[in-house]
């Protein structure tokens, strides 16, 4: 089972070119505000895209599949709320289509990422509501 203090280094392992990214974070937030790093790895991840790294993508991708299947409950949280919302925020915000990253999610996250949308849309009354 993954844990929260094993999120960072798994997504730094998939993405090394966040890792400076990652320790700046960390030197002025410290590591209990995941959430606020989370938005930072949104931000690369659209680096990423407009810089043409769609392998950095999909290991991104991959991993946070893993943190949904093999995550513990605040685990799985972070993977939705902290990543797949940040990215849709970020990306959104920066006038790139969030969507374009559904290509590389998994199964179980593209089922969370489809929740955060009918959530947005008022389709349902929470996130995970029906799943």
């Amino acid at each position: 089972m993954i844990s929260r203090s094993q999120v960072m280094p798994l997504l730094v392992g998939a993405c090394p070119g966040f890792a400076d990214i990652w320790k700046a974070s960390i030197a002025e937030y410290g590591e209990e505000l995941v959430y606020v790093v989370l938005g930072d790895f949104a931000r690369y991840l659209l680096h990423c895209k407009k810089g043409g790294q769609l392998d950095e993508l999909a290991r991104a991708g991959e991993v946070i599949e893993r943190l949904h299947v093999d995550g513990d409950a605040d685990v799985r949280e972070i993977a939705t709320i902290g990543i797949l919302e940040a990215i849709q925020n970020v990306w959104g915000n920066y006038e790139a289509d969030p969507e374009s990253f559904r290509t590389f999610l998994k199964p179980e996250s593209a089922r969370w990422w489809q929740s955060l949308n009918d959530f947005w849309e008022g389709k349902v009354r929470y996130v995970g509501d029906g799943l």
